[in-house]
């Protein structure tokens, strides 16, 4: 059975993290917080936020599943969640920046 290569499950968690950090710091510095009216395209830009950062915690989830000795690894899987999650999060960006 073919293995994933040697770090790739610690690879995945620490990208999943910076990448939450990072949106985390993205709606800090776009405003969520502010008192102001939101608008629709507001409320799509958290609703895509907090996707991504549901798809980036499922990575580390699905990436540190103990899975038999001799099974197929999960990491194809996590990679796919991660990837899912990196791109939620650069349409939430693209949304709240174009106008």
């Amino acid at each position: 059975m073919k293995r994933a290569p040697a770090g790739s499950v610690v690879g995945l968690c620490s990208a999943s993290a910076t990448m939450s950090a990072m949106g985390m710091a993205f709606l800090g510095y776009w405003g969520v917080h502010e008192p102001t009216p939101w608008v629709a395209r507001d409320i799509v830009v958290v609703c895509l936020a907090f996707l991504s950062f549901l798809a980036l915690g499922t990575t580390i989830w699905v990436a540190t599943t103990p899975v038999p000795e001799g099974a197929v690894e999960r990491i194809a899987p996590a990679r796919l969640t991660f990837a899912s999650g990196l791109v939620l999060m650069w349409v939430g960006i693209i949304v709240a920046i174009a106008r």
